[in-house]
């Protein structure tokens, strides 16, 4: 089983401090905003950066194919990584067959990219060229031409960005096969999270060419290191206080000055009696009641903003006894109606201990 590894450091065109590794059969996501150096990293796996100023080691399996130290840096097509562009990049005067032909690492025997189209949902299209297929179609043909190329990795730079809704989901399905099918790391580009969410085994978050963090896409979204990664995972919900422990196994955050409000969490002996912090509450774990039921863990708010979204409400809530405070919260429109809730109504947030997730206040102040 072949493992790819990457660990870079660069100052310029782009600043990069990054490491992680991708095993066979596994999918990766390198996940943040633009400039934060995603594409470059995936580019100088390929051999497509050059910077004088770049270093460390890329290798796949025992096969290095950039090592600083040994003033080592493979061409292109000598570290056989197949690339989907985003924009396909397909050549426009070709055909399909025949762009997908020209990646082959050897002479194409006849048909033999036949299975290859079948599978892909191209079989019919060999002889048409690029303006004549449809943009997941033209997203299919460059997909075949990276696998034409028999890659020891297949790298893929938001290749999903580019097509509509229904294509997207037809092409997380091939790629889903593929994975069942192929032993090959795959490195995804992404700044969709629900699309990291839904494809990669693990993600690895990248702000201004830094690895902030890595691990699987439940264990990061749920339990960010620190307060950069809680923003560029989507968490809004962001506030500062102070832990109590209590009994072994659990926890008190208190909240505001003086600690008007306190609520129950759990207790990982990660952080010291009395610490202040910066904690996040993921709103899947959130459920609703009627004003006046107080049983559990619950956060009496008033709605200040409701914005119906289908079938869930964008929801800007202010918790009682905590002005300045503000909690927003997609929430279910239907148990919004059940409950008569609307903007200047109160309920109770009910939050399960395990969706507050709370980090030392000294990783917020190194972010700022």
């Amino acid at each position: 089983m072949t493992t790819l590894e990457v660990q870079l450091h660069n100052t310029t065109p782009m600043r990069l401090d990054a490491r992680f590794d991708c095993a066979a059969g596994e999918l990766v996501a390198l996940v943040g905003p633009s400039g934060s150096g995603k594409t470059s990293l995936l580019r100088a796996i390929a051999g497509l950066l050059k910077s004088r100023s770049l270093r460390g080691r890329i290798g796949i399996g025992p096969e290095a194919w950039f090592d600083s130290e040994r003033g080592l840096d493979l061409a292109p097509q000598q570290r056989h990584a197949g690339l989907v562009f985003q924009h396909y990049a397909l050549f426009p005067h070709l055909s399909a067959l025949q762009n997908v032909a020209i990646a082959a690492r050897r002479p194409p025997a006849e048909n033999q990219f036949r299975s290859l189209f079948e599978r892909l949902g191209l079989a019919g299209l060999e002889q048409r060229r690029p303006a004549q297929l449809s943009g997941g179609q033209q997203q299919r043909v460059a997909l075949a031409r990276a696998l034409a190329s028999e890659p020891k990795v297949l790298l893929l730079d938001e290749p999903f960005s580019a097509v509509d809704a229904p294509a997207r989901q037809a092409l997380y399905h091939e790629l889903a096969f593929l994975r069942q099918s192929l032993s090959t790391p795959m490195v995804l580009v992404t700044h969709d999270l629900g699309e990291a969410r839904r494809l990669a085994d693990r993600v690895v978050i990248l702000d201004a060419g830094q690895t902030l963090q890595a691990g699987s896409p439940a264990q990061v979204f749920s339990s960010p290191r620190n307060a950069r990664v809680a923003e560029l995972v989507g968490i809004q919900n962001h506030f500062s206080g102070r832990f109590h422990k209590q009994e072994p196994g659990w926890g008190r955050l208190g909240w505001g000055d003086g600690e008007q409000v306190s609520l129950r969490v759990l207790d990982k002996n990660r952080i010291p009696d009395g610490a202040s912090v910066t904690w996040v509450i993921a709103g899947e774990r959130i459920d609703l009641l009627a004003d006046g039921m107080a049983q559990g863990n619950t956060l009496r708010c008033e709605i200040i903003e409701q914005l119906a979204l289908g079938e869930t409400s964008l929801c800007a809530l202010r918790p009682d006894g905590l002005p300045g405070q503000q909690l927003t919260l997609n929430l279910s429109t239907a148990q919004l109606r059940s409950l008569d809730a609307g903007v200047g109504r109160w309920l109770r947030l009910q939050i399960a201990p395990e969706a507050v997730h709370i980090m030392p206040q000294k990783e917020l102040a190194a972010q700022q």
